[in-house]
């Protein structure tokens, strides 16, 4: 897999074991960032990766322009080749990136700070999306996106956009404090 754009843009990363992860496509990982370009400036901006695999989407943020970012993995051996990834190409103290090991759902409760954008991505049809969504509802500050196959009930958000990729949609979501 290469890094789509940005300052790492052609660098290969190592991918996990296709049996352990299924990585964002690169039109599809395009299609997100250039909507999110669209909406927000990523200068200084923060990025939370909550089901990370193979860790492609939080260097992409970070080739792009946002200087801090949280990804979260649970397995063993693909939290490893994430934080080999990471150790490649983020060498620079210029970055903030924390590799968090652990369940996301539980993780999120632990974190102390808000993300300008939050990324989605479980595992298809682990029936996690709503409880992704509500425990991220007091960390995020601007928008989410969730990468499913499925329909997810998004009571409380507000839809901002959706894109479909074959059997895949991407939904650009943001938290309606009205509801």
């Amino acid at each position: 897999m290469n890094i789509t754009a940005g300052k790492f843009k052609g660098q290969k990363i190592t991918a996990p074991d296709e049996n352990l992860t299924r990585p964002t496509l690169s039109k599809v990982r395009m299609s997100v960032f250039n909507t999110l370009q669209a909406l927000i400036d990523f200068k200084g901006a923060s990025f939370l990766d909550m089901f990370a695999g193979s860790g492609i989407m939080t260097l992409e943020a970070i080739s792009r322009g946002f200087i801090n970012a949280v990804a979260i993995e649970k397995h063993p051996k693909v939290f490893t080749v994430i934080k080999n990834n990471f150790q490649k190409y983020l060498k620079s103290d210029e970055y903030k990136i924390k590799l968090l090991k652990g369940d996301s759902i539980k993780t999120v409760s632990l974190l102390n700070e808000k993300f300008d954008v939050i990324y989605i991505d479980p595992p298809y049809y682990s029936g996690v999306y709503e409880q992704a969504l509500g425990v991220i509802k007091n960390i995020s500050k601007g928008i989410v996106i969730l990468e499913h196959v499925k329909d997810v009930d998004f009571i409380g958000w507000k839809v901002i956009k959706q894109k479909q990729y074959g059997d895949k949609t991407l939904t650009f979501l943001t938290y309606n404090i009205n509801q």
